[in-house]
Parts: C-alpha cells; structure tokens; sequence
C-alpha cells in the first residue's frame, strides 16, 4: 500500500487513480459476491437494488472526475453519497432478514467511502474557477 506523502504528490489523470473510486470499487466486487449467496426469489428484488445502489457510487464518481465545472464534480459526487446510504440500508435489511450474518467487513467499507467522500467534497468546493 502506497505511502499518503506518494499519493499526495502524484497527478490525478484518470478516475481509477482515485483512492476513493478504488474502495468504491471493492465494495461493489463485495457486494456481487456477497449477494450470490441470497436466495433466488431476490434476484430481481434485493439482489438487484443492492448491485445497482453499489455499482452506482463508483459509476458516479467516475462521471464525476471527468466533470470541468466544481458545480458538476460536487453533483455527481453527492450522487455517489447518496447511492452508499441507500447500500447502507439494504445491508441493514439484508442483515434483519438473515440473508447476511456478518457485515463488519462492508459496513467498514462503506463508512471509509463516505468519509472519503464527504472529503473530496470539501476539496472540490475549495478549489477556485
């Protein structure tokens, strides 16, 4: 794992050089294979909501990174925010209807992204245009 001294002075070109989209990544690769263990009569029902909510917040802060105006980035990311709070509660779901026994692992994965977020935020609504 890179040191935050390299990350800090290394360029961002592209979206995947995001630290926050990376985790953001994981979580949705989480999320698919943690939802393969559901039962078959949620595929189109949880199953679904819950890949779509986790494929989003990458999704969104890809859009996001290409974005020439602050106004735009700060959208798209608040987009991403909002799909991780919805992920937040089907895992809380999910978890209440015992399809999902142990949710440390994505629950600590979502509150880092949020924070991630909520930071990256505030540093797009610093920089001047």
């Amino acid at each position: 794992m890179e040191n935050i001294q390299n990350r800090k002075q290394r360029k961002l070109e592209r979206f995947e050089d995001l630290f926050v989209w990376q985790k953001a990544h994981q979580l949705a690769l989480e999320i698919y294979r943690t939802s393969q263990k559901f039962p078959s009569e949620e595929r189109f029902g949880l199953i679904s909501q819950m890949r779509r909510a986790s494929v989003s917040v990458p999704a969104n802060i890809a859009e996001g990174f290409k974005k020439h105006g602050n106004k735009d980035k700060i959208n798209f990311y608040n987009i991403a925010q909002g799909s991780l709070e919805e992920l937040r509660y089907y895992i809380i779901l999910a978890k209440d209807l015992n399809y999902l026994t142990n949710t440390d692992n994505i629950n600590n994965l979502i509150e880092e992204i949020s924070k991630m977020l909520f930071r990256l935020i505030s540093a797009v609504k610093q920089i001047k245009q």
